[in-house]
């Protein structure tokens, strides 16, 4: 457990095998934690469990839009900004869900990620969409963090296995 903030240490040390000896740590990923690394820990429960909560709310997302769509009906603002705003929410959506799926295989540059703060709210169905398919095939980010994780391993063997012994013991020439 982590002193500094009371969170629980979910460390692959700590949950798996495959990184004792303080090796590299695996990053969790939201709602599956580092269970992704080993596929344990009700993994396939969790992937199933996002698949569905991430088209529930996709879908309640939708409903929600329609009322929006039903309240500019009644306002009668006329059907150039009906479809301007339709037109907005498509290509918002369209926007997020590329740029969410890109996010999976691909580390985002945060600056521009700011700037798209905005674009991605308004598009917020296309990020759920884009999550629930992910969520099909792997935990979403799975893929990224793997190859992250993998390199760093090696990394770590790579210089670990570089040292022999105990450097202190070492014979000394004079």
């Amino acid at each position: 457990m982590s002193d500094e903030t009371g969170t629980p240490d979910t460390s692959a040390a700590s949950t798996s095998g495959a990184a004792q000896g303080g090796g590299p740590r695996p990053e969790p990923l939201r709602f599956f934690g580092t269970s992704w690394v080993d596929h344990d820990n009700g993994y396939a429960a969790r992937r199933a469990g996002v698949a569905i909560g991430s088209l529930a709310a996709a879908a309640a997302s939708c409903l929600v839009l329609r009322f929006a769509y039903e309240g500019i009906q009644i306002a009668d603002t006329g059907s150039f900004v009906t479809v301007l705003v339709v037109a907005m929410f498509a290509i918002c959506s369209a926007l997020a869900f590329r740029n969410t799926w890109d996010g999976f295989g691909k580390r985002h540059d945060p600056q521009r990620q700011a700037s798209l703060r905005g674009l991605l709210a308004i598009g917020f169905v296309g990020s759920l969409l884009a999550y629930f398919f992910r969520s099909l095939t792997e935990a979403p980010g799975e893929k990224l963090h793997r190859e992250e994780y993998e390199q760093a391993r090696e990394a770590h063997e790579r210089r670990t296995n570089r040292r022999t012994g105990n450097p202190s013991k070492k014979k000394r020439r004079r």
